[in-house]
C-alpha cells in the first residue's frame, strides 16, 4: 500500500527574500492579502466588519456611477494589485478608460486614476506615511482615506506633482476631480447603517 502523502506545512509560506514582483504574483493568490515591497512579501491583517462594510459601499456606488458616466471606467476592489515602484493592494481603485491598457492579467502596471483606502488601526501610520508618498510620487490623480476610527474623510488631488487636499473632514460634501459628478457626503461613513446604494445613486442621478 502506498505511503499517505503528508501536507508540506510551509508550501503556503511565502517565499524567502528577496522576491521578484513576478515570484511574488506567483505565490500570491485571491485569498492572500500581502504587498511586495523592496523585495519582500508583508502579509496584511484580515479587514473588520466595518471596513468591509465601507468597502462594499463604495464599490457598489463607483460600479454604479461609471456605468452610467459617459467618461468609462474601471473599478477594482481589493484583492488586486498596483505596480508602482511597490507592489500595493489599494481597498479600492478606479482606472479611466484611456488608462485601460494599464490592466493586466493580475495586477495594475502603473498609476491608478483614483485610490481608496480605508483605515484600520493597523494600517493608520501606512495609508498616512509610506503609501500617500508612494501613491504622490506613482502619479496617482486623487486618493481618498477613509478613516472609520477618527471618523474622518481625507482627499487629496494631485497638483504639479504634489498632493493637495481639497476635503478634510467628518461632515460635508467631497467631490471627486477624477470622476466628473461624484461626490459623497462624508458623514454616511460613520452612520450606523450605512446608507442604502440605490438611494445614494438616486441622489447622484445615476439610478
Amino acid at each position: 500500500m502506498a505511503e499517505a502523502k503528508v501536507p508540506d506545512p510551509t508550501c503556503d509560506a511565502p517565499p524567502e527574500s528577496p522576491v521578484s514582483y513576478e515570484e511574488f504574483l506567483e505565490w500570491a493568490d485571491e485569498d492572500v492579502r500581502a504587498e511586495w515591497i523592496d523585495g519582500e512579501i508583508h502579509l496584511m491583517s484580515p479587514a473588520s466588519d466595518r471596513h468591509q462594510d465601507i468597502s462594499r459601499f463604495l464599490t457598489s456606488l463607483l460600479s454604479l456611477f461609471v456605468e452610467g458616466s459617459k467618461d468609462p471606467a474601471v473599478v477594482r476592489p481589493v484583492p488586486f494589485q498596483m505596480k508602482l515602484d511597490r507592489g500595493r493592494e489599494p481597498d479600492l481603485l478606479v482606472v479611466r478608460e484611456e488608462h485601460r491598457d494599464r490592466i493586466q492579467e493580475s495586477y495594475l502596471k502603473g498609476p491608478a486614476d483614483l485610490v481608496v483606502e480605508i483605515v484600520s488601526t493597523e494600517s493608520a501610520a501606512r495609508d498616512r506615511g509610506e503609501k500617500f508618498s508612494g501613491y504622490e510620487e506613482g502619479g496617482v490623480q486623487e486618493y481618498w482615506i477613509v478613516d472609520p476610527i477618527r471618523e474622518q474623510l481625507e482627499v487629496y488631488h494631485l497638483e504639479d506633482g504634489r498632493y493637495r487636499g481639497i476635503f478634510l473632514g467628518r461632515e460635508g460634501r467631497a467631490d471627486s476631480v477624477v470622476l466628473d459628478g461624484l461626490w459623497v457626503e462624508a458623514e454616511w461613513f460613520w452612520q450606523e447603517s450605512l446608507p442604502r446604494v440605490m438611494d445614494v445613486a438616486s441622489k447622484l442621478g445615476i439610478a
